[in-house]
């Protein structure tokens, strides 16, 4: 029997009401993604990617259609349930990095790791395996204000793998790096998929989407491919 999609999508629309009609951001949209995928989304802006994916990600509830994440039913899961579900499973890589200002590099890296049950000993063990694979361990009691915008960036996807996520979505991952540290970033995606790691990226870059095995093209709020 064929193991059941880790997502499936079945007539997900997002449509804001505006005075001259409703705007689609997505139309009709009908998508399953197996375990171990690595999805590349594409498109032209205002296509609907960011909003596809934070749709995926659980972090917007304004939208209709029916969402099947891990076997759960996301279109009717309360708030927490959504929000228990999010923590549990999935990693999320912004372009705007998305660091609490107030919070050193440790504990923006240590902040994923408290949703799960990992000790405080164990918590510090992780922390400092990444902080170290990241060549970070000399900021690791700097501001994210005291950081250049490709070490925040850096930062960003330290935290969105710590946790080990079964699910990792990343928008525009190297959009802030230069071309070394973006190709560093795409070849750690891709060793991360080959070792179980469902990934679904949005990007500008034909070569970051090579690195995927699927590409899907929006337009216009509908997949075209």
């Amino acid at each position: 029997m064929p193991s059941s999609p880790l997502i499936a999508l079945s007539q997900v629309e997002k449509v804001y009401p505006l005075k001259g009609g409703p705007f689609y951001a997505l139309r009709n949209i009908n998508l399953e993604i197996q375990s171990g995928d690595f999805v590349s989304i594409m498109g032209p802006s205002g296509s609907g990617k960011s909003s596809l994916l934070h749709i995926l990600g659980l972090h917007d509830a304004a939208w209709s259609g029916a969402y099947h994440l891990l076997g759960e039913k996301v279109h009717l899961l309360d708030k927490k349930k959504r929000f228990d579900l999010q923590k549990k499973h999935i990693g999320f890589v912004f372009q705007s990095y998305h660091l609490l200002d107030d919070l050193t590099v440790y504990e923006n890296l240590e902040i994923p790791l408290s949703y799960r049950n990992v000790t405080k000993r164990e918590r510090e063990s992780i922390v400092c395996d990444m902080l170290d694979s990241f060549a970070m361990v000399a900021k690791r009691d700097l501001y994210p204000s005291q950081l250049s915008g490709g070490q925040q960036q850096l930062v960003g996807v330290a935290r969105a793998l710590i946790a080990k996520p079964s699910l990792l979505l990343a928008d525009e991952p190297t959009g802030n790096l230069h071309s070394d540290q973006g190709r560093e970033i795409m070849r750690l995606f891709k060793k991360l998929n080959e070792e179980g790691t469902t990934i679904i990226q949005v990007t500008h870059s034909q070569e970051n989407a090579q690195y995927g095995t699927r590409t899907l093209r929006l337009a216009d709020g509908m997949l075209v491919s």
